[in-house]
């Protein structure tokens, strides 16, 4: 069987989680292993495979499934996999146009997912309604509350990942210095972890298998950037990387908050383009811009519209167009293998924007020669900012990282 970007292990004493780790996310990318394999896979001894296995199966994080029997004569061997309820983890996506909270299992499918209903302006309330529904999230899952490990929180940039504060989100204009993680463990007693949303958006994708060079291009009330190079979640000196909203796509386009016209996700925000549609005659004057869900009700029949030729397709089409040159620019100065969108809007956006962008990148990508780049929407569905947040509790407990373990940086 052959293994794809598996963690090596090491001999060395004093590093048993690491190379638990490694022995787990081997297990993970491959489904079903034996003990003969992950030791090929992971270059550990026999005996240290078969000691990490031991407090694997004791901890109930893997379980055996069954025998494969080889070509020749030898003893079956048995095949390992990972348990689904060995442990779960909570996500919850804030966006300021809908909070969703889920909770995944070991090998990250969702087993229960559900809307924060009272949404509200008022941070404090806000955190009181995920808090609630986090609890009826595993309630309703069935999930021994004892083996939930933690909640990620996938929110909108700028935060401070120290002190786990969103800082000032520009579509979240009540939000200044909410200390979130703080706040949030406080009301639940778990252990929380905050993230960008596009960070989280692009460790979804690469937790589901989709790994390599690529950025996760987020389509929500604003834009962003996930980076992954390499197989590894690019984060940036602060965790703030993919701020690309502020890249200018139309010089004589709307005026964003900084100061200037045509920043790329002013140009993106549904409230202009359900103006655009207004003034356009698409939708019927009147609508009060300033209402959330009177836009994003707009802004859904703006996008049922433009299925065939008129004004609102025009709309969109200009949209992907802009959106397809900060894809350009990204790609080619990263040299990256695909742009993958998602995001609360972009189901609503894909049947236009996926082959316009797809098409205007063609010929615009300059290492074409050398590798194609692929244009594609997300598998894993308007819920990728939950799911990303989940993963990245699963990330941090059971995925190996050899810079967490001083003996491994020092023989780098």
């Amino acid at each position: 069987m052959r293994i794809q970007l598996v963690r090596r292990g090491t001999n060395l004493d004093r590093v048993g989680g690491f190379n638990d780790a490694v022995v787990l996310d081997a297990i993970r990318r491959s489904e079903q292993l034996s003990r003969v394999e992950l030791a090929e896979a992971t270059g550990l001894s026999g005996q240290a495979i078969s000691n990490i296995v031991r407090r694997l199966l004791d901890a109930g994080l893997v379980r055996e499934a069954g025998r494969l029997r080889g070509a020749g004569l030898g003893k079956p061997r048995t095949l390992l996999e990972l348990e689904p309820t060995g442990q779960y983890a909570v996500g919850v996506h804030l966006d300021p146009s809908v909070v969703t909270v889920v909770l995944l299992d070991l090998t990250g499918e969702v087993v229960a997912r559900r809307p924060v209903d009272q949404y509200a302006d008022d941070p404090g309330l806000l955190i009181d309604g995920i808090a609630k529904t986090i609890e009826e999230v595993i309630a309703a899952s069935g999930a021994p509350r004892d083996r939930v490990t933690g909640v990620g929180i996938a929110a909108p940039g700028p935060i401070d990942v120290e002190r786990g504060v969103v800082v000032d989100p520009p579509n979240l204009s009540t939000w200044h210095l909410v200390p979130l993680r703080d706040e949030l463990s406080a009301r639940t007693g778990l252990p929380i972890v905050l993230d960008k949303d596009v960070t989280a958006a692009a460790s979804a994708e690469k937790w589901a298998g989709q790994g390599g060079s690529f950025v996760f291009f987020y389509l929500g009330t604003g834009v962003g950037a996930g980076l992954v190079i390499g197989d590894e979640v690019v984060r940036g000196s602060s965790s703030n990387v993919g701020e690309i909203g502020h890249v200018i796509v139309d010089p004589d386009g709307p005026l964003c908050y900084c100061g200037r016209r045509g920043c790329v996700g002013e140009a993106s925000q549904p409230r202009y383009l359900v103006e655009q549609a207004v003034r356009a005659g698409v939708l019927a004057e009147g609508i009060d811009l300033d209402d959330r869900l009177a836009v994003e009700a707009a802004f859904a029949s703006m996008c049922a519209q433009a299925g065939g030729p008129g004004a609102a397709r025009d709309i969109l089409t200009t949209l992907a167009d802009r959106i397809a040159k900060v894809v350009e620019d990204i790609a080619n100065l990263l040299d990256l293998e695909r742009v993958v969108f998602g995001g609360p809007h972009w189901e609503q956006l894909a049947p236009v924007l996926h082959d316009r962008v797809r098409t205007a990148l063609e010929g615009r990508f300059l290492l074409a020669a050398v590798h194609p780049f692929e244009v594609t929407g997300t598998s894993l569905g308007a819920d990728v900012g939950a799911i990303g947040a989940a993963s990245l509790i699963l990330d941090r407990m059971f995925s190996p990282n050899p810079s967490l373990v001083p003996e491994l940086a020092a023989e780098r």
